[in-house]
């Protein structure tokens, strides 16, 4: 049987779209996740960011729902349980960041990125502050390394209705 009989061609185009589905899926997160913030899959410079169009996420979030204690809607304080904030303190960030999703879902929402306070360089978008204190465990969603109301370019998308919701819903938000 040659490999461009109809019936071969039709059976690898369905072998194909069915494992392109999976891999599309595979690095989502099942519906009803709530609030996580995600690593990207792959590793991406904070700067591609806006230019790309597509970014795939790690496959397991660095901060799931299960790891707040608490969140707060005025500061965007998260208080991580200590296992959590262990790795996040733990990640390897370079002096450009680590670019990271927040998600619904396992749907980002907006990007961000983690920073070293030891880094010169500055960012203009949503940005973690790697911990420095084993005490208390609480990392902040912010604007701009360093934090700067003028250095911090767009909309503010921490406060999106979409992102508070799952926490409210999960007896997180303050």
């Amino acid at each position: 049987m040659s490999l461009f009989t109809p019936g071969v061609r039709i059976t690898t185009l369905l072998a194909s779209m069915i494992l392109t589905d999976l891999s599309l899926f595979g690095c989502t997160s099942p519906e009803g996740e709530g609030f996580a913030i995600y690593l990207l899959a792959h590793d991406t410079t904070v700067s591609e960011i806006p230019t790309m169009s597509h970014l795939e996420l790690a496959k397991e979030p660095i901060i799931s729902i299960t790891d707040i204690l608490w969140y707060s809607k005025s500061t965007h304080e998260i208080e991580l349980t200590s296992e959590a904030y262990r790795r996040v303190a733990a990640l390897e960030v370079p002096v450009s960041g680590k670019a990271f999703a927040v998600c619904v879902d396992g749907h980002p929402v907006y990007y961000g990125a983690f920073w070293t306070p030891i880094s010169s360089m500055s960012f203009d978008g949503v940005t973690i502050e790697l911990p420095i204190r084993p005490e208390p465990h609480i990392v902040r969603l912010q604007l701009g390394y360093p934090e700067s109301p003028e250095l911090f370019k767009g909309e503010d998308p921490r406060g999106n209705r979409e992102i508070l919701e799952p926490l409210e819903q999960a007896g997180k938000l303050r």
